[in-house]
């Protein structure tokens, strides 16, 4: 199993200079790499400061150029918002780049705001994810780029440089609702999920879908989900639990007004979410932001590693850990403090009770 660190490059209420907040994510992929986590992962976002990533793929070899080990992943590509061709091409001179260390997650997409700067309409999301991925893989593994499809349309071509190798054991898809979790094992790519509802119900709508979708259509069995969780490591429990709740809940209100969560929007392709929108209206967003606290993953060293053994045990399979230890307004020095003592604490421990390894 694996344990990686996910940026999200967020500018919480815009308290801050931009290139502050981009030298502060800086650090923390170095001290990935300095802490030996297997993997480093920028987001995409655009246009506002919940989230500041235009360009991953660009972010990603910048990092690469000041790393030699740790992975690379893109945390994910929005495909609706991206020419296929181009994505393919940039990763795979990524892939070069870094010595082939880099690593394809995508997502769909769910802010509407997003959407709307770029005049795509989000009813185009899912036809637009499903064809734009299909052809970011294919022509990763082939070395050719040819599209003729309801969205993307261009005449065959060399994709150059070509990556390293092949991308499809290194593809990965972000899957909350049912249809995004099945449509990730189509593709053949690990699912991807971050924290945000109970793990029962992820495991019910998502996960076990993925697995049963997975051994039908690739007759082997599906590999473990990477479970991408806000993480706050600190000895004194106290403290840990005061100021690990604290910028959960933070990032938590900041969750709600990018994506509108309670709002009336969410049309095809979106099912999923305008019923979780209808949840959040009846139980309100008090007890919607305690339960996303109590979801993510704060505590003591020891807490943490309970929280993780909770999750294999609902998902009932091993699963890859991606930790994002700077959000909602939390200093950099509390991020770092935090990510050292998981790193030096949680990290060894949960790798040595991984599946099929001795504790």
């Amino acid at each position: 199993m694996e344990i990686g660190v996910l940026s999200i490059f967020q500018n919480y209420r815009d308290e801050h200079d931009d290139g502050a907040i981009m030298q502060g994510e800086m650090k923390v992929a170095l001290l990935g790499e300095e802490l030996g986590f297997d993997s480093y992962w920028a987001t995409e976002h655009h246009f506002f400061p919940y989230s500041m990533c235009p360009d991953n793929i660009q972010w990603l070899t910048g990092v690469g150029g000041r790393t030699e080990r740790i992975k690379l992943g893109t945390g994910a590509v929005i495909m609706p918002w991206n020419d296929p061709y181009r994505v393919a091409s940039k990763m795979a001179l990524l892939d070069q780049q870094s010595g082939g260390r880099a690593l394809l997650g995508f997502g769909r997409g769910l802010s509407r705001k997003e959407y709307g700067a770029f005049d795509i309409p989000m009813d185009e999301a899912r036809g637009r994810f499903d064809e734009g991925t299909e052809l970011v893989v294919r022509a990763l593994d082939s070395g050719f780029f040819e599209a003729d499809g309801e969205f993307f349309k261009q005449p065959r071509c060399e994709l150059r440089p070509r990556a390293t190798a092949g991308f499809s054991d290194r593809v990965f898809s972000i899957g909350v609702s049912p249809d995004s979790a099945v449509q990730a094992a189509v593709l053949g790519a690990r699912l991807m999920v971050l924290a945000q509802q109970p793990w029962e119900i992820f495991r019910d709508t998502a996960l076990i879908p993925y697995q049963q979708k997975w051994r039908e259509v690739r007759d082997s069995e599906p590999p473990p989900p990477v479970c991408g969780q806000l993480v706050f490591c600190d000895a004194d429990a106290s403290k840990a639990e005061d100021l690990g709740q604290t910028y959960i809940k933070n990032y938590f209100s900041t969750v709600v007004e990018h994506y509108e969560i309670g709002g009336d929007h969410f049309g095809k392709g979106y099912e999923f979410y305008a019923s979780a929108a209808e949840m959040i209206s009846a139980i309100g967003l008090d007890e919607m932001a305690k339960m996303y606290a109590g979801v993510n993953t704060w505590g003591t060293p020891e807490q943490i590693l309970e929280k993780i053994d909770q999750q294999r045990s609902i998902l009932d399979c091993d699963i890859d850990v991606l930790t994002i230890m700077k959000y909602g307004g939390m200093t950099d020095a509390e991020a770092e403090s935090s990510m050292r003592l998981f790193a030096d604490k949680v990290m060894p421990r949960v790798r040595a009770t991984a599946k099929g390894q001795a504790a």
